[in-house]
């Protein structure tokens, strides 16, 4: 039996919706919930959970819903919990020192030189603006920023020597201090551009996980390096590295530049007299003078030589080859001896550089890869909801996450997705990307364990579940124990996204043999 209470102009942010939520599918006799904002995205979600009513359908984008599956008689008990847990959330809020506006912040603050901003995008390049003009750098963590303000708050933060990092950044280290969505890693030598948030983490942690270190990791946001912009940001940060005394290898990542973008960072990056290793996914760098990275992890390991003074003698690299594990082609072997149907693979990222990574891996020997972002505009799915053939999907995108968490945060989404790819009868292989580090789920592995042993179990038949674990020794998580976790429920774990698009891909050529 399906329960609906809507109410109206009820905004909570969707973090404190994602643990109400748990807290009520916890309660014995409930067997699927929501509570949440009615979001287009959340409610399609409650459509492919066979959960819409009228009542939600008619719902607004303020109102709060509360659905659940379950016995007769238990919405009492879950508006009960929903009703403690967030008045227990804003009676925390009230004891902790909260400020309501930057200049009350400043105040509490008043040596504060960075400001993170992470409100609606409409109200967040004002503020980015305010800030600037306070002389405050900048890590703006919202999108839908519009692009004049960009372009205008990031000029006038040129002038005044601050960096404004974003819209939509994800990801930074400044002076040893992660920002939003980052790994613990070691103070190092190796400084990195990058407008790419999931991309500068696979860097960033490979390259501590080898023994070096990042002296500073600066996010641009990916719209900065398009030709609107014209890597004002990008520009800037190669500039910041080149003068910082603690960078000696400057790493460069990104989407393919606008080519004016490419010259101008070639140029200054060959200006600072510095080494480098430039990445630009699906993208070239035409010069023989700059060491060129062929994946992430590649990038890594060649930033990692450099470092070190030595010698890059392969034209690429394996991490998975140097941490030593096992031979590829008889685990290739073994996987096509075990799976029981299926010609397709579905990626299923919460990192977007990642997922672009693997559709530029598997285009090459497949052709088309269908996603809500493709790289050929011809294999752009119609419906986000509904893969076709080989598919590898961003779901940290916007149109996933519009009133939900990121997916590194509620894997909710992301789960009932798994169930559903593995439950299609021409899929043979799902592969998915497990991102530590702070800002992140503190048990990943084991919300993907759950949802690959549901749909084994609900299934019937094996197929292959590859993960890449992006992370560190010393994140918070435990990268051994998520690497037990992920393998006692079968999953084939590597530790790179490389690696683990490039085992999925022949295992998908054995099938087609």
């Amino acid at each position: 039996m399906v329960h609906t209470v809507v109410r109206k102009n009820a905004y909570y942010d969707s973090v404190t919706l994602m643990l109400a939520t748990d807290e009520v599918k916890a309660i014995d006799g409930v067997e699927e919930a929501l509570v949440g904002m009615a979001t287009d995205t959340n409610k399609e979600f409650l459509k492919d959970l066979g959960m819409m009513s009228k009542e939600a359908e008619e719902a607004g984008p303020n109102d709060l819903l509360i659905v659940v599956k379950g016995r007769e008689g238990i919405l009492d008990e879950v508006l009960k919990v929903v009703d403690n847990f967030l008045k227990g959330g804003e009676e925390e809020k009230k004891k902790e020192e909260v400020a309501s506006s930057l200049d009350s912040a400043l105040e509490m603050m008043p040596d504060a030189d960075l400001v993170l901003i992470s409100i609606a995008g409409e109200y967040a390049g004002k503020e980015a603006m305010k800030a600037v003009d306070k002389g405050l750098h900048v890590m703006l963590f919202s999108d839908n920023v519009a692009l004049e303000e960009e372009i205008e708050v990031k000029k006038k933060a040129i002038e005044k020597g601050l960096l404004v990092m974003g819209p939509d950044c994800g990801t930074a280290i400044i002076n040893g201090v992660p920002l939003a969505f980052a790994n613990v890693v070691r103070r190092g030598k190796v400084g990195i551009v990058a407008a790419s948030g999931t991309g500068s983490q696979e860097v960033s942690s490979i390259v501590s996980n080898l023994g070096e270190g990042i002296s500073q990791l600066i996010g641009t946001g990916g719209r900065d390096v398009k030709k609107d912009v014209g890597g004002l940001m990008f520009l800037e940060g190669i500039k910041w590295l080149s003068e910082d005394d603690g960078t000696e290898v400057i790493v460069l990542i990104s989407k393919p530049p606008a080519p004016e973008v490419v010259e101008k960072a070639v140029k200054l990056v060959k200006e600072s007299g510095k080494k480098a290793v430039v990445h630009f996914i699906n993208g070239e760098v035409k010069d023989e003078d700059l060491v060129v990275g062929k994946t992430l992890e590649d990038t890594a390991i060649k930033a990692v030589l450099l470092a070190q003074g030595k010698e890059i003698e392969k034209d690429e690299y394996s991490y998975y080859e140097i941490a030593g594990g096992r031979d590829l082609e008889s685990m290739v072997k073994e996987q096509l001896e075990k799976i029981e149907e299926g010609k397709y693979i579905r990626g299923l990222y919460s990192g977007g550089t990642l997922a672009d990574e693997a559709m530029v891996l598997f285009s090459k020997e497949m052709g088309c890869v269908w996603s809500p972002s493709p790289i050929d505009e011809k294999c752009k799915l119609e419906n986000i909801n509904e893969s076709r053939e080989n598919t590898v999907v961003d779901m940290g995108e916007d149109e996933f996450t519009k009133g939900r968490p990121h997916p590194m945060i509620d894997f909710t989404m992301r789960k009932e997705r798994l169930i559903k790819e593995y439950m299609d009868p021409e899929v043979a292989i799902i592969i998915l990307d497990v991102v530590l580090g702070y800002g992140s789920h503190m048990d990943p592995a084991s919300e993907i364990a759950e949802a690959v042993n549901e749909a084994r179990k609900k299934y019937g038949k094996y197929k292959l579940v590859v993960a890449n674990i992006l992370g560190t020794k010393d994140d918070p998580q435990g990268y051994d124990k998520q690497w037990k976790t992920l393998e006692d429920a079968g999953v084939v774990v590597f530790p790179s996204n490389a690696t683990a698009v490039k085992f999925a891909l022949e295992v998908w050529k054995g099938l087609r043999s």
